[in-house]
């Protein structure tokens, strides 16, 4: 009888043991008998005599401007800090900022910062199925509907089932942009909270937790845009090894050029893979002008050979000057010059203008 009485408290030992709820596993393990602890008072030492060199190297520090008193024990959650994820180019954080923010660096001049980010937003959030409760651009704050989050909670060992818990949040996403509209701040905050474990319904959540949760949606965001980011770009190069269609026409200072079907971002990168095809060498570019200072050698191999069966020469070797400029929403003018900037003349632009649609219209250039 005693054998069977130690085998049972056994058993219910090790069950217990076992009934280790989640806060458990979030907080330090261990006693908590250092709360019990009270501070010593220093040594008095009497006047005559003289006081000993105290070192100050384990001196607790004093609590912070607005640090939590209750934060201590079981109250305490041990996890790694929740950190925001700058995962898109030209994105940083701040040091030392408690609140969930990111700040955005604008990249692409296709569209506004803001609206870029807006958009973003609104195409993370329809994704998600997570509804808008209150959008006012002018005010830059968008409040979301509640996000319902149905999630498993481990149960002690000996169970086969795990408990469910219904999470719901709203969130305030705020966006701060500065006076010159190329950086801005999207900062997230935990609006509304509510858990249901069973009976128990939860309305209030610790500041580590809110930010916690502030972090993980925020990071969630940064990470769509990211990959919108990387579409986008896999989507350009797509474009820009495709064949582009030219044909002869005028540029806006109505000098002969020949007119791409393609927008000024793909024409431009698709131009230095055609120059180099045709047998030029890029010397220096400019973009933001849209210049590119070339040399072209007659080196056997490049655009006109194979393509004239005349001796004709239909280039001099030396350098040259390419304008290219954006002709609508849609197209792209290109304009040959020679090194001081004078336009090529009708004639030789149509008679260069077999060869350089030819190889403008070829796919999958090498990039």
């Amino acid at each position: 009888m005693k054998r069977t009485l130690a085998i049972a408290s056994s058993v219910a030992m090790v069950v217990l043991a076992g009934c280790s709820s989640q806060l458990d596993r979030k907080t330090a393990s261990g006693s908590y008998e250092y709360l019990k602890t009270k501070e010593q008072k220093l040594i008095e030492v009497p006047d005559e005599l003289d006081a000993p060199e105290f070192s100050r190297e384990f001196t607790v520090p004093e609590l912070g401007e607005g640090a939590e008193e209750s934060l201590v024990g079981k109250s305490l959650v041990v996890r790694s800090p929740a950190l925001v994820l700058p995962l898109v180019t030209g994105s940083h954080v701040e040091e030392g900022k408690n609140s969930a923010t990111i700040w955005f660096d604008q990249v692409d001049d296709s569209q506004p910062l803001s609206q870029a980010i807006w958009n973003s937003l609104l195409s993370f959030l329809d994704e998600q199925g997570i509804g808008v409760d209150s959008f006012d651009p002018e005010e830059k704050i968008l409040i979301t509907d509640w996000i319902v989050i149905t999630k498993e909670i481990e149960g002690p060992w000996y169970s086969f089932t795990d408990e469910e818990s219904e999470i719901g949040e709203r969130f305030e996403f705020s966006l701060a942009v500065k006076p010159h509209g190329r950086s801005a701040a999207l900062t997230v905050e935990l609006k509304d909270y509510l858990q249901t474990l069973g009976d128990e319904v939860v309305s209030e959540v610790s500041s580590m937790e809110e930010r916690r949760e502030e972090v993980e949606v925020l990071n969630q965001v940064i990470g769509h845009y990211e990959y919108q980011i990387q579409l986008a770009e896999t989507r350009r190069i797509a474009r820009i090894r495709q064949g582009i269609n030219a044909e002869m026409g005028f540029n806006a200072d109505g000098d002969a050029a020949y007119i791409l079907d393609a927008k000024y971002d793909v024409a431009w990168p698709r131009m230095l893979l055609v120059l180099r095809k045709l047998g030029f060498n890029v010397k220096d570019l400019d973009k933001s002008n849209g210049l590119l200072f070339v040399t072209y050698n007659g080196d056997q191999g490049s655009w006109w050979d194979g393509l004239f069966s005349s001796d004709k020469q239909l280039l001099k070797k030396g350098d040259y000057r390419l304008k290219v400029a954006k002709a609508g929403a849609e197209r792209t003018s290109v304009t040959f010059m020679n090194n001081e900037s004078v336009p090529f003349e009708a004639n030789q632009v149509s008679d260069l203008y077999s060869a350089f649609a030819e190889v403008m219209s070829e796919d999958n250039l090498d990039i």
